[in-house]
């Protein structure tokens, strides 16, 4: 392996030295970001917080709507249509707030194994440049 480099906050880098590298023994290079997860896990919570509100839209959208329609069994049957899709909503909802959590929980995963895989280069590599 030539070199490790990790990517703690989006837009930072640090490389972990490797003496066969800089030896001219190759030049890959691991790279990972924390960036593309925090930015899922912000696309999750922005559509957990889309979908609140559509409750009281669908609330709005039918007011009135079964006035005057007594006879009519296909409108009777809108409620449980109604009822079916604010339950689908709800646990689109929940889903989105345990994933953007997920989410943030590979950051700090991700952020603990580098720092333990940059402490064990500590004694090899006379230190983290």
């Amino acid at each position: 392996m030539a070199g490790v480099a990790v990517m703690g906050q989006p837009g930072s880098r640090q490389r972990l030295s490797d003496p066969a590298a800089e030896a001219g023994g190759g030049g890959d290079v691991l790279k990972h970001s924390d960036g593309a997860w925090l930015r899922a896990a912000a696309g999750a919570e922005g559509m957990r917080t889309h979908l609140g509100p559509v409750k009281s839209e669908l609330e709005t959208a039918h007011e009135g709507l079964l006035a005057g329609t007594a006879g009519l069994t296909a409108l009777a049957e809108l409620g449980a249509v109604r009822e079916s899709w604010e339950r689908r909503f709800e646990s689109a909802r929940g889903e989105c707030g345990a994933l953007a959590g997920k989410l943030r929980a590979v950051v700090r995963a991700q952020g603990e194994a580098d720092e333990t895989v940059r402490a064990s280069f500590a004694p090899v590599a006379g230190g983290v440049r």
